[in-house]
């Protein structure tokens, strides 16, 4: 037998939800019996791009309190890095503990689509939540995005357009080249530059930080270099947002820093309130936007349950309907979105918590 490696068992949380031992399958309101045709609690496996992400905290504790509230039993892994193959191994390990649901923000769009067809095979349900595997839907069986798509990348260059007066270079530091959202949510991005409102912006880089803190700084401080006219920056990443905001800190250069060239450099993205509030309340970030990413891991674990128990269909303008989030209706991709856009700023950020 094959020694499993190290760097796949970086992060292991196993959560026995619901009642305790020997205690009877609970149903919560508008969802469905955590318990299998055995008896037995249904078995959820999450994973997660990678270990170390901060975002991905609150997707779990979503997954947690549903699975509390449902009575399945959870178990969380993620890889050590959130390279397109890096979850395969752990997919083909839950496959051989014969779990019942997998749901998997995904590295890549392709590369884990025979892996996700073996799955699927032995009647587990596959959920993608976050992270979609777009061009191949049909490898899996729905799933959850944090917003619309379709509105992010349109909405990213409208916020740092309206922060750097529609006007000037910018450059996006983004995840990993494999990603499948960043990918969608920077061809959004093209698209949205071509609107003649637009037409004084102009994107001269995309860099990829591989969602690793020192490689986003590596490559955050390439673009000040290379690019000294630079009036932005769009990460939509969490790690790189983060890392991005301690580049413009270090290197004085945001809106009113002691080495801003004119009005300064202006760095917006998707993160948590939590890893930036420092840097909005000390004015290197003007705002941000994101979503709520526990609404994600939350209605996943319903989703995933009850398609598995065949108490939900998956079909377009089918909807599913859970006790904090109400009521979620499919796409034509059978997607269903937890969650509208939020931007952050001075006035609000306080209020949040994750």
């Amino acid at each position: 037998m094959q020694r499993r490696p190290a760097a796949l068992l970086a992060l292991v949380l196993v959560v026995a939800a619901g009642c305790g031992k020997g205690a009877a399958p609970g149903t919560a309101a508008g969802g469905t019996a955590g318990g299998s045709a055995s008896g037995e609690r249904l078995k959820v496996v999450y994973i997660p791009k990678n270990t170390g992400n901060p975002y991905f905290k609150p997707v779990i504790k979503g997954f947690e309190d549903a699975c509390q509230e449902i009575g399945c039993e959870l178990t969380t892994l993620a890889p050590a890095n959130a390279e397109g193959t890096s979850q395969v191994s752990i997919i083909k390990e839950q496959i051989q503990r014969r779990v019942d649901v997998i749901a998997i923000s995904a590295n890549s769009p392709d590369a884990l689509n025979q892996v996700l067809d073996q799955a699927r095979s032995r009647g587990i349900t596959v959920v993608t939540v976050d992270s979609d595997l777009v061009g191949n839907e049909s490898h899996r069986d729905a799933a959850v995005l944090p917003a619309d798509f379709g509105q992010i990348g349109e909405g990213q260059v409208e916020l740092l357009g309206s922060l750097i007066g529609y006007e000037g270079d910018f450059a996006i530091l983004s995840a990993t080249p494999d990603a499948p959202n960043q990918n969608a949510w920077i061809a959004g991005m093209k698209e949205t530059l071509k609107n003649p409102k637009y037409a004084k912006m102009r994107l001269v880089d995309t860099v990829y930080g591989d969602d690793e803190p020192q490689k986003s700084t590596t490559e955050c401080e390439a673009l000040l270099a290379k690019h000294p006219n630079l009036r932005g920056i769009i990460s939509p990443t969490s790690v790189g947002l983060a890392a991005g905001a301690q580049v413009l800190e270090q290197s004085g250069r945001f809106p009113g820093g002691p080495k801003a060239t004119g009005p300064g450099i202006q760095l917006t993205g998707l993160s948590t309130p939590n890893q930036l509030k420092k840097f909005v309340q000390n004015g290197v970030v003007t705002s941000f936007q994101l979503w709520d990413p526990y609404n994600e891991g939350y209605l996943a674990a319903y989703l995933g349950t009850q398609i598995h128990g065949k108490k939900l269909q998956p079909k377009a303008g089918a909807s599913i309907e859970t006790p904090k989030l109400g009521k979620q209706t499919f796409s034509e991709k059978l997607e269903l979105v937890s969650g509208p856009l939020v931007t952050f700023d001075k006035k609000n950020i306080a209020q949040f918590d994750f």
